[in-house]
């Protein structure tokens, strides 16, 4: 049996009938992306759950929503090269931007991971990424590594609307094809009666 799961974004039809783990989430924090994570890294991790370069960059375009706090971001932009430069692949009139959403010494405050759309499920965060405007580093790097550029630069060229290549549309393939990780069935896992712990 297939649930349709909907958003403001796109809509997807996945099996039901699956059961949660018994691990928490704490306990796998090492086999998810880290914000700190170089591509390669991001990959590596990626291909360990079976998805791929394409996988990896659709995924990350959630980050069209959503917001990270300062201390993700700060240290790109006091103290990068450690003499106290700013990450040299910032887009000089976004780093000010940042630096105003991010003082120097904050590292409690929230800041969108897409400034110019953060309410939009759409495809400006990879030409925020193909400009320079990438808030975490690791996002941008998306941009500097050359397996993933061509997907990033696939998606910031798309026109919603047109068939082919459409930042939606993939994000919603790649959903069905991560949620076909490791799935739990029968009397393995278990129900929970609260979604965000085990029992």
């Amino acid at each position: 049996m297939a649930q349709v799961v909907e958003s403001d974004g796109p809509s997807w039809s996945v099996p039901t009938g699956r059961r949660d783990g018994r691990v928490s989430l704490a306990s796998q924090v090492t086999t998810l992306p880290s914000p700190f994570d170089t591509v390669d890294v991001q990959l590596q991790k990626f291909a360990a759950k079976g998805l791929d370069d394409h996988d990896l960059v659709t995924l990350v375009g959630v980050h069209t929503l959503g917001q990270t706090h300062c201390m993700f971001v700060n240290y790109r932009l006091y103290n990068f090269t450690k003499t106290g430069n700013a990450d040299p692949t910032i887009d000089p009139s976004f780093l000010t931007q940042l630096q105003t959403f991010c003082p120097k010494g904050e590292d409690s405050k929230l800041v969108s991971l897409d400034p110019d759309s953060h309410t939009n499920f759409d495809a400006s965060f990879f030409k925020n990424v193909r400009d320079g405007k990438g808030v975490l580093e690791s996002d941008q790097r998306l941009w500097g590594n050359d397996d993933t550029r061509p997907l990033v630069q696939k998606y910031a060229s798309s026109i919603r609307g047109l068939l082919g290549f459409r930042f939606e549309y993939e994000f919603s393939k790649a959903m069905v094809k991560m949620s076909s990780i490791e799935v739990k069935t029968g009397t393995q896992g278990e129900i929970r009666k609260t979604c965000s712990k085990i029992n």
